[in-house]
């Protein structure tokens, strides 16, 4: 199976939480159908990407990165790349790539939620996951972070924009 097959499958049993969601799971399904290449960056009319908030839920935290480019606190995530055979490893490779941290665990369940938003290369149709930390964790900064940092849950929305609070909020409803 092709990471464009798993993510149209992904999407197409994904149960959204609400109707917003549902309307972006179909766009997004929509866009798979209409784009052979909607998985990769090279697609200028959006693509789907893949990102994880790594989540400490014994110690009630999350890991963000402030991005090099961006200059936002984000979870972590990004484009798919040829290797990736799923969304979800896609995500999890991300978040390990990006957080420094080995043995992150997927939350299980699949995607925590959807969020479509306009980025300097295309618009970004993101397929968010959660991925919990071992005891212990380490994180470790990445090329393409100036920073990483943990948060309590009370503190994301001090830092972060609207779209990480709803992902840190549907992963804790869901922890």
């Amino acid at each position: 199976m092709s990471l464009h097959e798993d993510a149209a499958r992904v999407l197409k049993e994904w149960p959204a939480p609400d109707d917003t969601q549902h309307t972006l799971r179909l766009a997004y399904g929509d866009h798979l159908a209409a784009h052979p290449d909607g998985m990769w960056k090279s697609c200028a009319d959006g693509h789907l990407t893949a990102s994880a908030l790594v989540v400490d839920p014994r110690r009630g935290r999350v890991l963000l990165t402030l991005h090099r480019k961006l200059r936002m606190w984000l979870q972590t995530g990004g484009h798919c790349e040829p290797g990736d055979t799923t969304l979800a490893g896609a995500a999890l490779r991300e978040a390990t790539e990006e957080s420094g941290i080995t043995g992150l665990v997927p939350l299980p369940g699949g995607p925590v939620r959807l969020d479509r938003h306009l980025t300097p290369c295309a618009w970004h149709l993101d397929v968010q996951y959660a991925v919990l930390a071992p005891e212990g964790a380490l994180e470790a900064v990445s090329e393409e972070s100036l920073e990483l940092r943990w948060f309590g849950w009370h503190e994301v929305a001090d830092v972060a924009d609207d779209s990480v609070v709803r992902l840190a909020d549907r992963t804790r409803a869901l922890l």
